[in-house]
């Protein structure tokens, strides 16, 4: 069986505070993006082997999140051997997710292909295990065309809440990625977590047009310092007609949603 793990963005990104775990209570806005998209394939076989082709991982086989999924799940499922074959387009080090949309993807088909039963709030469970971002792929892989809704993601990530919101109806988005990788360590070792002074979901009321004024990324002040090529990318969507550009997650990639059809996709279908 094959499946098309998706990408995200992230419109917002509040650092609200550190946790005693070491993880940090954020709230952001997650929307899932069909393009770029990994490809994943596990075929049964006699022995658990993977393989990765397009992009390169710097990661041992074992350490795949895919394969960690295999052996999550393998604890509590007898599930054969498979070969799980990878091919990576989504950019690594991106804020795009790509990795935990690669793990859930695994839950996801390793369900179906093995006819295991778990319901979607398990597999999420399952996911939040794999990674903080994992959950919110169970549901965007599940849910069907007419039930695309974006979704406000707090706690360390793991907390998921729908929210309606039409003022994103229609929009296109552009998502640049520029040859530099962010860690996640890199990221968090440099922002300073604080309250917001405007809830995220005051701030998503707004008309987009004045986003640019209110919703930021608390990650981009510190990566921007580091990265100044960036900076040039977000003026660039801006400069190209972008009604509203941030990064997304930790970067490296750059997003941009536009009124005209100049992007790459639609984001969200037009009541």
């Amino acid at each position: 069986m094959i499946i098309f793990p998706k990408c995200k963005i992230n419109i917002g990104l509040q650092i609200i505070e550190k946790r005693s775990d070491g993880y940090h209570n954020l709230e952001s806005l997650f929307c899932d993006v069909n393009s770029p998209c990994d490809i994943l394939e596990i075929v049964e076989s006699d022995k658990l082997s993977f393989s990765i082709y397009g992009r390169e991982l710097n990661c041992a086989a074992e350490d795949n999140i895919c394969i960690k999924a295999y052996k999550l799940l393998s604890k509590d499922f007898k599930i054969p051997p498979a070969e799980f074959h990878l091919y990576k387009n989504i950019p690594s080090g991106a804020g795009l997710g790509g990795g935990s949309s690669d793990g859930a993807c695994t839950l996801i088909l390793l369900n179906k292909q093995f006819e295991l039963g778990i319901d979607k709030r398990t597999l999420a469970s399952y996911a939040a295990i794999l990674g903080s971002d994992c959950p919110f792929f169970i549901y965007a892989h599940l849910s069907t065309e007419d039930e695309i809704n974006p979704m406000i993601v707090s706690g360390r990530g793991d907390i998921l809440e729908e929210i309606d919101l039409p003022v994103l109806a229609g929009l296109q988005i552009k998502i640049v990625t520029p040859p530099v990788f962010v860690s996640t360590a890199e990221a968090y070792g440099g922002v300073v977590p604080k309250a917001p002074l405007i809830p995220l979901r005051d701030i998503l009321k707004l008309p987009v047009e004045q986003w640019r004024e209110h919703l930021f990324n608390d990650f981009e002040k510190h990566i921007f310092e580091k990265h100044p090529e960036l900076v040039l990318c977000k003026e660039e969507l801006y400069n190209q007609g972008a009604i509203y550009a941030s990064m997304s997650g930790s970067g490296s990639s750059i997003f941009g949603l536009f009124r005209k059809k100049a992007a790459q996709e639609q984001l969200f279908n037009t009541p």
